[in-house]
């Protein structure tokens, strides 16, 4: 019973996490969703709305790193609540004030405080199942991201039209209270690999900490980052370009536009739970590390890569079809996110463990959000706005990266080698001492002295 009731109280925090990464997500894309009538209103330029628009980003990863390293000193549970806290603060200028320096002040202070909650929630998540069940906790928590993106879509719009584009700020202000209150109430620290009595086997060994630029230069650990990076470089296209390809490049504008981008968002939710139940599956049936998970994530960045390479290589496709393709790509990939944080927990020592899945999200991450939605434009550019080969081509070059970088991957990532390598003496001390061979020998009479 107790262990039943544990196991619920997991999956209630993880639903929170999930709760907390969508809020994460309205915040960022709101002020894309309220563009034109704030620009009217304020008299902002396309360059002061671009700054606008782009300053969440100017400290992310200053703040994703941060909070990693402080996730390895302080409980999650507290510096979740902060950050969500700060998050409503910082609507509140936007909501009142109509300075641009205000304004973008705000914003990255908003990025500051947002670049850690994907890795300090991985964290904290981690507190609460074992190694072997991290896989669909890990896609909860994505897809309440996924979510956002869907929520922003349906309900900015008609918030904006009854009662103005300011009045989201003041419901992010609020949602952002009601979460941080809930959490305050009902969130709690896990126990998993917090104590020498911890239930979770596979940290074992993992309580000692290991130099930095041996941990850094740890291939698996480079694996996950370059898995991260494949895929947060197809979101970070399907964020900021699919809207534009199926307006300008399928024909689909106006509010069946909107209505084929959330289908396309949707339809990704179930693939990419079905790619981390079979790594979850697979762990649970015993396999190691690097088949549940290696394999699986490479195999997902690989078809993805296929997926949206499809477009081009195969023009004939309708609309529909192409959209299709779109949606299993993004779903693929986005199932990378399962795979990637669980690697990394398994290999990082459990006081460094915060540091270095903020340095794989905030640094490897913010590197594909920038450069992908500028290497499509320049092949929307090359092929003129409106043609639908350009943003194609973009796609298949993004496929293209994803194809090589699951090959690379795969050649990269060995958990169980690097575990050995990284932890290898640890483990070998919580080894029983070895018997003296005489006590390991059977009793045995002696023989007798030949005369």
């Amino acid at each position: 019973m107790s262990t039943r009731f544990e196991a619920r109280k997991a999956w209630g925090i993880a639903a929170m996490l999930a709760a907390l990464q969508l809020v994460n997500f309205v915040d960022k894309v709101v002020v894309g969703l309220v563009a034109v009538p704030m620009m009217e209103e304020l008299q902002l330029t396309p360059v002061q709305f671009g700054m606008v628009a782009g300053s969440v980003f100017w400290l992310f990863s200053v703040g994703g790193v941060a909070g990693g390293f402080l996730a390895n000193r302080f409980p999650t549970r507290w510096l979740l609540l902060g950050m969500a806290a700060a998050w409503s603060l910082v609507q509140l200028p936007i909501a009142t004030s109509s300075s641009l320096a205000v304004i973008v002040a705000a914003r990255v202070l908003l990025g500051l405080t947002e670049g850690p909650s994907a890795p300090v929630a991985s964290h904290s998540m981690f507190k609460w199942f074992p190694d072997s069940k991290r896989s669909l906790p890990t896609a909860l928590i994505n897809v309440g991201a996924t979510c956002g993106v869907l929520v922003a879509g349906l309900f900015i719009p008609v918030v904006s039209r009854h009662w103005g584009w300011r009045a989201n700020f003041w419901v992010l202000a609020a949602i952002g209270v009601l979460w941080a209150m809930l959490w305050l109430a009902f969130g709690r620290e896990g126990r998993i690999g917090t104590s020498a009595d911890s239930p979770d086997e596979a940290t074992a060994g993992l309580r000692e900490r290991v130099p930095y630029r041996r941990l850094l230069a740890d291939t698996t650990f480079l694996g996950a980052c370059f898995m991260h990076f494949c895929a947060f470089w197809t979101t970070a296209l399907g964020l900021t370009w699919l809207p534009a390809y199926l307006d300008k490049g399928l024909g689909f504008s106006g509010q069946h536009g909107g209505q084929m981008f959330a289908l396309i968002i949707a339809l990704s939710v179930p693939v990419m739970f079905l790619v981390s139940w079979l790594s979850q599956h697979l762990r649970e049936r015993g396999a190691g590390s690097r088949r549940s998970r290696v394999w699986v994530g490479c195999a997902a960045l690989a078809a993805s890569g296929i997926a949206f390479a499809l477009p081009w290589i195969t023009p004939g496709l309708g609309p529909l079809a192409k959209g299709l393709a779109l949606s299993v790509g993004l779903g693929l990939s986005t199932a990378v996110y399962s795979m990637a944080p669980p690697l990394i927990g398994e290999i990082a020592p459990l006081r460094q463990r915060g540091a270095l899945l903020a340095i794989e999200v905030a640094v490897f991450g913010s590197i594909a959000g920038v450069l992908a939605p500028v290497l499509l434009g320049w092949a929307v550019q090359g092929n003129g706005v409106a043609a639908v080969h350009g943003y194609e081509l973009g796609f298949a070059i993004s496929g293209a990266l994803s194809l090589v970088g699951g090959l690379l991957v795969l050649g990269m990532a060995h958990p169980e080698r690097s575990r050995r390598n990284l932890h290898g003496s640890a483990a070998a001390r919580q080894q029983p001492p070895q018997q003296p061979a005489a006590s390991r020998a059977p009793d045995r009479q002696a023989a007798p002295r030949a005369t």
